[in-house]
């Protein structure tokens, strides 16, 4: 069954715990890929030192120009646009043009390029006008034989994802969604540090990255 938006609304450490397990689908051509999630990584701007939306002086006109500049294209995922800018212009969090998708609510796609070769796939969530998300890692392919597709660039290349996918409803696309799942016997959930995020100071100590332990 296709998980509903008071799954991703939920705070994102009880998210990213309770995600583990679950299936990802994605439609591709003429068949649904799918994969179970194993592996992830929560992300809780402002004050979270590795987010994107990390805490820094922005003045509201930038921020009001960034976000005019996007209503056409986000208007018809934001539930209450005035909630939405107004918890915005109020935070002490980054907008950018690159990280906006992750002010949406949860249940939203939020994909970005590193190193210009490898996609990032996080899934939003909270509320409204809150820049949290989950960031995926590592899938188990249910579908084919292919290697575990661990990291996040594998990952959305087992996938096919590309930037078309920004801004995406998991709740009502028809090409992604994600549905309950399992843990199989005798797995465990293990959580740890976040990797490769040495700049964020001793937030790189936080244990927001939950993990299956594989047997």
């Amino acid at each position: 069954m296709r998980l509903k938006r008071d799954f991703y609304k939920k705070k994102t450490l009880y998210v990213a715990k309770n995600i583990l397990g679950k299936i990802i689908c994605r439609k591709f051509q003429d068949k649904i890929i799918k994969g179970r999630i194993i592996e992830v990584e929560a992300y809780i701007g402002p004050y979270d030192f590795a987010s994107h939306v990390k805490f820094k002086e922005q003045s509201k006109k930038e921020k009001l120009k960034i976000l005019e500049e996007f209503y056409p294209k986000i208007k018809d995922y934001v539930e209450n646009w005035n909630v939405f800018k107004n918890r915005i212009l109020k935070l002490k969090g980054t907008l950018t043009k690159r990280n906006i998708a992750e002010y949406l609510r949860g249940g939203h796609i939020y994909i970005y390029l590193v190193y210009g070769n490898y996609w990032q796939l996080n899934i939003t969530t909270y509320k409204e006008g809150f820049p949290e998300c989950v960031l995926l890692r590592a899938l188990e392919p249910l579908t084919n034989e292919k290697p575990y597709p661990d990291g996040p660039g594998k990952l959305c290349e087992f996938l096919k994802l590309d930037s078309s996918f920004l801004f995406e409803d998991l709740v009502n696309s028809d090409r992604i969604w994600l549905e309950n799942g399992f843990l199989k016997k005798g797995e465990k959930i293990f959580k740890s540090y976040r990797i490769g995020i040495d700049y964020a100071g001793f937030d790189k100590f936080l244990p927001w990255r939950f993990y299956i332990q594989r047997g």
